[in-house]
């Protein structure tokens, strides 16, 4: 009986370790288009933000979304005012800021809408339902949550920079 049960642990181990290939290759991001409706939406008014630094519509924000269902999790770069677009997600971006590097603490933020086709019929139209709308921030992921049982974004990086520090990197 021992020997059955050690057989079996051996085999299932060897399965689920099976699935754990870290050569085999990562699935190419499916970007697809966005709906017209959701495009032409205006972007909410975050108010009078103080730009200093990169201008906002030149900065690019690095977004990390992953699938719970299949744990596949993809980067997306996206600038302010865009959508993007991957497979049953739409991502659109607002504004994207990180803290001067003379301040303390360090934080970067964006602030990111999220949108999930919630048609369970293939045959229908995609009907996407805003599940998200705020700021999110890298370092205090736990602020503000994207709650959806299936899909999960946050905040990597805000490519920007700021007066003088072209002055310190040299």
């Amino acid at each position: 009986m021992r020997l059955a049960v050690a057989a079996l642990t051996a085999l299932v181990l060897t399965g689920s370790l099976a699935g754990c290939d870290k050569s085999a290759p990562e699935p190419e991001a499916q970007s697809t288009e966005v709906p017209e409706e959701l495009v032409s939406e205006p972007m909410p008014d975050l108010g009078d933000i103080e730009v200093i630094g990169t201008p906002m519509e030149e900065r690019v924000a690095t977004l990390g979304l992953i699938n719970k269902r299949n744990n596949i999790s993809r980067d997306i770069e996206i600038s302010p005012g865009e959508s993007r677009r991957v497979d049953d997600v739409i991502v659109r971006l607002s504004a994207c800021e990180r803290t001067a590097p003379w301040e303390s603490p360090a934080e970067t933020g964006a602030f990111v809408q999220v949108f999930v086709n919630d048609v369970r019929n293939p045959d229908q139209d995609p009907e996407f339902l805003r599940v998200f709308s705020g700021w999110l921030f890298k370092n205090s992921p736990s602020l503000n949550v994207v709650e959806h049982p299936i899909y999960d974004v946050w905040v990597k990086d805000c490519a920007m920079s700021f007066p003088g520090e072209e002055e310190d990197a040299a």
